[in-house]
């Protein structure tokens, strides 16, 4: 994995996360227990700060950026999908950030909510608890079965780094 400090600001990873050695992790992340980060995900806190709870997972080619005001925030517990941009946004617990998805600056995703494939968060968007964001811009629906689904998907992919950390090996580069 490439972990960079920047600054004198150096990421903070738990002993208990899994970070892919083909991620990128630059200057003040933090990543909690359990969470794992996926190839060729980056995370780069140059601007701010970027703060990954316990538990979440940070799928494949995701991007994750900070602006000055604000920090990028991934609660516990919270799946973010394949190809997805987070930028300067807070994203509760128990979420679900669908594969492609973009969700810019000042945008909450509060707990139990979700973002649709491909959709676009605006900025200073609100999606509540129980809610999904489709399309581009985004729209807000009721879906009242997120959490359940992301906790049982959280428990796979926690499952899925350990198999990895203890079994995993390069064969060919």
């Amino acid at each position: 994995m490439a972990v960079w400090e920047l600054a004198g600001k150096a990421p903070r990873i738990h002993r208990d996360a899994f970070v892919h050695p083909a991620a990128t992790v630059i200057g003040a992340v933090t990543i909690g227990a359990g969470s794992s980060i996926w190839p060729g995900a980056v995370l780069r806190a140059d601007f701010g700060e970027i703060v990954i709870g316990s538990g979440a997972s940070i799928q494949d080619g995701s991007v994750l950026h900070c602006i000055r005001a604000r920090p990028t925030v991934v609660g516990d517990g919270t799946i973010v999908g394949h190809l997805v941009h987070l930028e300067g946004c807070d994203v509760g617990s128990d979420c679900l950030i669908g594969s492609g998805s973009v969700v810019l600056n000042r945008a909450v995703i509060e707990d139990e909510a979700a973002v649709a494939a491909q959709a676009l968060v605006t900025e200073g968007l609100c999606v509540p608890r129980g809610h999904i964001a489709v399309g581009v811009p985004a729209r807000i629906k009721p879906a009242d079965w997120v959490g359940d689904l992301v906790r049982a998907g959280s428990a796979e992919y926690m499952e899925m780094a350990r198999t990895f950390a203890s079994s995993a090996r390069l064969i060919e580069a």
